[in-house]
């Protein structure tokens, strides 16, 4: 699905060259739920620009569902940002003027294909993912975590390949933001979908299945959920405070 290799990115101030990412390499297979984690400046948002190509890498290869993303122009990018990629943002992107419902069906307005099929998968999405009442309200009328549900639902419209999450719960409280992470499961469960987010949070990093942690823009270790999420919560816990220097 999404192959990462030897990927190499830094930032010029003046003269000097600064890092960010160093010869990163991973891989998400399909239907995955993985998130990734580092302290601020490990390069966990970079990763993920570089991934949906809204920021040049320097070195390495990204290559999603087969296709080389370096390879591209910008009007394939786009191509591949709208049809193969569903993207999830911390402050949800919803447009005030249209309602939820409309919302969802943007990506497929964008695309052009804003049909029947279109108008019954968003129908049938916002059952799935339990938010069928609010279809007809405004962003402004409902709740945090519903507008970050709707997002995730507007992410699938297109059928893509990969979501890709920043911060998704980081404007929300502990119960809205475990409601989004079922929808995440929901998806990937109910859909096959893949999803890669980027989180601060161990707790809903936990209901991930693999964990990648970053550290001065390399992997520093990948965990995978063998057991319960409690117990999955505890290794990620200790692992940041490894990762930290806090435990030897």
């Amino acid at each position: 699905m999404l192959y990462v290799k030897n990927l190499y990115k830094s930032y010029l101030s003046g003269s000097k060259e600064y890092p960010v990412l160093k010869k990163i390499n991973l891989h998400i297979g399909v239907g995955e739920f993985v998130a990734v984690m580092g302290p601020s400046g490990s390069g966990k948002s970079t990763l993920l620009n570089c991934i949906s190509c809204y920021i040049p890498f320097e070195k390495g290869e990204i290559r999603l569902g087969g296709t080389a993303l370096a390879n591209l122009d910008e009007t394939a990018l786009a191509k591949v940002r709208n049809e193969k990629l569903g993207f999830v943002f911390q402050d949800f992107m919803l447009l005030d003027g249209l309602t939820i419902r409309e919302n969802i069906l943007v990506p497929r307005i964008i695309r052009g294909n804003a049909d029947h099929e279109g108008e019954e998968l968003a129908d049938h999405l916002l059952t799935l993912f339990g938010i069928d009442h609010i279809r007809s309200k405004y962003p402004a009328e409902v709740s945090g975590g519903e507008r970050q549900r709707a997002a995730v639902v507007r992410s699938l419209i297109n059928r893509p390949l990969m979501i890709l999450a920043d911060e998704p719960t980081g404007n929300l409280d502990s119960k809205s933001g475990r409601t989004v992470m079922e929808a995440f499961e929901n998806a990937r469960n109910q859909m096959n979908t893949t999803v890669f987010m980027v989180t601060h949070d161990s707790f809903f990093a936990s209901f991930c299945d693999r964990v990648i942690l970053l550290k001065d823009g390399m992997v520093f270790r990948e965990l995978e959920k063998n057991g319960n999420r409690s117990s999955f919560h505890e290794l990620l816990l200790t692992t940041i405070k490894e990762m930290s220097g806090d435990i030897q």
